[in-house]
């Protein structure tokens, strides 16, 4: 397979994923009669949530705009801007309006001819990203805060299986960048399922690192922890969502106690 045919199936796969999570939160919204009641996230009613995705889905059009013009992408000022026009409307209009901004987004995105997607690039979050990579971001994004409000209306809710393991394959960024550390040094051995994966979780002073479980399973087995769950449980964990009422009792942590890791893991 060529680059730009590998490039072409990931970008499939991922706007796929992305635009099941639409789909799933045109629904979720549709089935809610109250926007203002309160999502999972804190402080954020179900509205809040719609508008974040809203606002998001403006702004990734926006970098969408400027990766196909080959310009530099739009700055945390005009981020501003549209968050404060976002937030300056009516619950109501929030939510309508997110469904409309986030169908116009796909649509913009599935109307790229094959050569616009290959040779799209942008310089963004501080690396060169290429278009499977930015609707990654979206795709994770979306489908987390869609959880959030599917679960204020569904307590049993879990995240999509293909989003999960999107997420999943390009979660260690981000265990890089928001881990907490800990007083005392920890190692995970964790392993998922749906999809079955085998990684390495190292948390210390410093913060913590995701490496796949084949370049440290040297670690000592009498200091190494182990948690086995399904990817999705993880997933939350990593984004600060697997409290004890929304951990599956197929949760099994063996030498760290749940607790320390949703400290490491507060949320975002």
């Amino acid at each position: 397979m060529s680059e730009q045919s590998a490039g072409t199936t990931g970008l499939t796969a991922v706007h796929d994923a992305l635009r099941a999570s639409h789909d799933r939160l045109v629904s979720v919204l549709a089935s809610v009669d109250d926007v203002t009641r309160p999502s999972y996230d804190d402080g954020w009613t179900i509205a809040d949530v719609a508008s974040h995705l809203g606002s998001g889905a403006e702004i990734f059009t926006l970098i969408l705009d400027a990766g196909v013009a080959g310009e530099p992408a739009p700055g945390i000022d005009t981020f501003r801007g549209i968050w404060d026009r976002w937030n300056a409307t009516s619950p109501q209009d929030q939510v309508d309006n997110a469904v409309r901004t986030d169908t116009a987004f796909l649509d913009r995105l599935a109307g790229l001819s094959e050569d616009e997607s290959a040779r799209w690039r942008v310089d963004l979050f501080g690396g060169n990203q290429d278009l499977v990579g930015v609707v990654g971001m979206r795709l994770s994004e979306h489908a987390v805060h869609t959880w959030d409000i599917l679960v204020a209306v569904d307590p049993s809710a879990t995240l999509e299986a293909d989003a999960t393991a999107h997420i999943l394959a390009h979660l260690d960024p981000l265990v890089d960048r928001t881990a907490k550390p800990t007083e005392e040094p920890v190692t995970v051995l964790v392993h998922t399922t749906d999809p079955e994966r085998r990684l390495v979780l190292e948390v210390d002073g410093q913060g913590a690192s995701l490496t796949p479980a084949g370049t440290t399973d040297t670690a000592d087995p009498a200091t190494t922890a182990r948690l086995e769950l399904s990817a999705e449980a993880f997933v939350r964990l990593v984004y600060g969502r697997l409290d004890p009422e929304h951990t599956p009792e197929s949760v099994r942590a063996d030498g760290v106690d749940l607790d320390v890791l949703r400290t490491v893991f507060p949320g975002l």
